[in-house]
């Protein structure tokens, strides 16, 4: 056995993220994100007016990608201080630039702005996932817009709606939180240069008094970190808040996910849509002729984890104490990371099931035909009633006949028979001229084909347009 099997692996890191996701999470990543900031506090306090040469900002750029994970290691073992071991490990690369790293700043200054940096990169992945699935989406209700399907209500047949339509509430909630994700992400602030209680004494000294230029320093770091400005105020963190908004907003997207799993499991027990069956998957070890849903099955399975994990960030927010206490510091390594592996393993199979979904027109027009009688009851009754009958009377003859036919469906299981009881009646005979379209599916659709076209227009183009230059990544699911 390899030390790598003897050891807890992540799920995230060998079945559900992708690379490039958990790449944003590495340490590797974050390490070169300490090192840029130093350099970006490094120029800038330098352009202030600092005793700051070039050459020592030469030789931390020089090194930045040049990383010791064992000599990290080994210096936190020892100062049992994370980031004075990065400090430390730096140093000992740039030596001339040793005394002037880190210089009046708190861990905070790489630890929350490189927390930043990364959710704001992480949140550019997710929006181009949701991207994806919104245009598929769209491709998949175009295409199905027109074809009458059994409409629910507690899963219960109700009136039909089509194929097309059902799959824009799909996309509804994908557009609400593609929007939100964009507005999350433009929204996300660094924390700065703030020091240790966020009062930026310890760049009010460096600077010998001058408040233009310790507010100087903090916009022009958060400029060169990319965001247009640092949050205003701060402890000696961010406001836990916004990880907090973060992780609600990787909840919203999870319940959106579980809806869409929820209804193609039941669609595929209805053996009306199947989500995508590979020629040699084996859907059963048991059970030879099975086709479990099992990617639906996973996205309910991640989506539970996602919208439980964004109590973590609630409740970090809620137990931090005047301007910081420590016990973020885990949690966070945590909940951060994990939440956004999962929200990435999420909607890669997202797009994988929309991708291939199976549709069974035979198996949908049979569930149609069987529960249209019913769903015709009312166009009936106001048929007759246009043409002189008595509406109360007509409605319990119906009722009746309804009733009849239902049970000879439940009890006897035998073909529903209610339009022939109706047809057999005198106060509905006139309904054999036209019986034909009595039973037309798309009688009875409204305008589901109509609301397709409407809101994939009006709505979903002007949405999906605002990311037409948006950067793609591989959906490749590992299992």
């Amino acid at each position: 056995m390899s030390q790598t099997e003897s050891k807890y692996i992540s799920p995230f890191s060998t079945r559900y993220a992708s690379a490039g996701m958990q790449e944003l999470f590495s340490n590797a990543n974050k390490q070169r994100w300490f090192r840029k900031l130093w350099v970006i506090l490094a120029k800038s306090e330098k352009e202030l007016g600092l005793n700051i040469s070039d050459e020592q900002i030469t030789q931390m750029e020089e090194q930045t990608d040049n990383i010791d994970f064992s000599a990290i290691a080994a210096y936190e073992k020892k100062l049992r201080h994370d980031v004075m071991a990065s400090v430390h490990a730096f140093g000992d690369l740039c030596p001339k630039a040793r005394p002037i790293i880190h210089l009046g700043a708190t861990s905070c200054y790489v630890g929350d702005n490189t927390d930043v940096i990364i959710m704001r990169d992480a949140l550019d992945m997710l929006i181009a996932r949701q991207v994806s699935v919104a245009k598929k989406l769209v491709n998949f209700a175009e295409k199905y817009k027109a074809m009458p399907t059994l409409g629910y209500t507690h899963f219960q047949p109700a009136q039909p709606t089509t194929v097309g339509k059902r799959a824009c509430l799909w996309l509804q909630d994908v557009l609400y939180d593609l929007k939100e994700s964009k507005r999350t992400r433009d929204n996300l602030l660094p924390l700065g240069c703030k020091g240790t209680t966020g009062t930026q004494a310890s760049f009010l000294d460096l600077f010998d008094g001058d408040t233009e230029k310790v507010r100087k320093l903090d916009d022009m770091c958060a400029k060169a970190m990319g965001f247009e400005r640092a949050v205003p105020v701060s402890g000696q963190t961010y406001s836990r808040k916004q990880d907090s908004a973060v992780l609600n907003l990787l909840s919203q997207i999870a319940q959106t996910a579980h809806k869409f799993s929820n209804d193609i499991r039941l669609l595929q027990h209805l053996k009306e849509i199947e989500e995508p069956f590979e020629s040699k998957q084996i859907g059963s070890s048991a059970m030879p002729y099975k086709r479990n849903p099992m990617r639906s099955e996973r996205m309910a399975a991640l989506a539970r984890f996602i919208t439980v994990n964004a109590q973590n960030a609630a409740l970090t927010a809620s137990e931090q104490w005047l301007e910081r206490t420590l016990d973020d510091s885990a949690n966070r390594r945590i909940a951060v990371a994990e939440g956004f592996l999962a929200a990435d393993g999420l909607l890669m199979i997202f797009d994988n099931i929309v991708s291939g979904l199976v549709v069974y027109p035979a198996q949908i027009k049979m569930h149609l035909e069987q529960e249209l009688p019913f769903m015709s009851i009312e166009n009936i009754l106001m048929e007759a009633v246009k043409r002189g009958g008595d509406r109360q009377t007509l409605h319990e003859k119906l009722r009746l006949h309804s009733m009849a036919a239902g049970k000879r469906i439940k009890e006897e299981g035998l073909p529903n028979d209610l339009l022939e009881r109706i047809l057999s009646d005198e106060d509905f005979a006139f309904l054999k001229e036209n019986q034909t379209e009595l039973l037309n599916p798309e009688k009875y659709t409204g305008c589901a084909k109509e609301q397709v076209d409407w809101f994939i227009k009006e709505t979903v183009q002007p949405i999906l347009s605002q990311f037409e230059n948006q950067k793609e990544f591989s959906n490749e699911l590992w299992v």
